[in-house]
């Protein structure tokens, strides 16, 4: 059985309360062009490293429709860092332009098959999985980056053209497991490609 979500798949619904105090699922984002779901937690070097280029991409496409979702699946319990509180004071200090959901149950993550963080999952329009994997390809300092997979990916399904690159490995670290050893991950999961 594969464990990460197909390209051409659908999306999956999810009731997730935000950093806002709202509660959020994918009829929330019913407006969105291109709905932009990603895999994030808020210890993570590659996270930390990569989040302003995760922000420009997110800014430079938000007049055409594009919303971006980050969804916070670790286990508190691994890292307190990961916990909705920190979340909360994450955002209020970086005001990153995206809502922030907390998985806490961790369904949401082992629904579309979340590896590392961060892990990024687009859909178009009808929510059909058209892109899957990593955001660029030095995560962990993203100045040194030479290929932004997220970036190129929206940019050919708004020009009309089909993805060129749909599926990457995701860079960072894996997703933490409630009642697992750091490092753990399901004997399922493997790479994309």
């Amino acid at each position: 059985m594969v464990f990460t979500l197909a390209l051409g798949s659908k999306a999956i619904d999810f009731s997730l309360s935000a950093t806002d105090g709202q509660n959020y699922s994918l009829e929330s984002f019913k407006g969105a062009k291109v709905l932009v779901i990603f895999f994030t937690c808020n210890h993570c070097p590659y996270v930390v490293g990569s989040d302003e280029v995760t922000r420009q991409t997110a800014e430079k496409f938000k007049d055409q429709g594009v919303v971006f979702v980050a969804i916070n699946s670790n286990s508190r319990h691994t890292y307190d860092e990961d916990s909705f509180d920190h979340m909360v004071e994450r955002m209020k200090e970086n005001h990153f332009p995206w809502t922030y959901l907390y998985d806490e149950s961790q369904e949401v993550a082992r629904a579309y098959g979340a590896l590392k963080t961060p892990h990024f999952f687009v859909f178009d329009g009808d929510r059909k999985l058209i892109y899957c994997g990593r955001g660029v390809n030095y995560p962990l300092d993203a100045a040194q980056a030479t290929v932004n997979d997220l970036e190129n990916a929206l940019a050919d399904h708004l020009q009309g053209r089909s993805v060129e690159v749909p599926l990457t490995n995701p860079i960072g670290c894996n997703v933490k497991w409630e009642g697992k050893p750091a490092s753990w991950m399901p004997p399922e999961a493997c790479d994309l490609v």
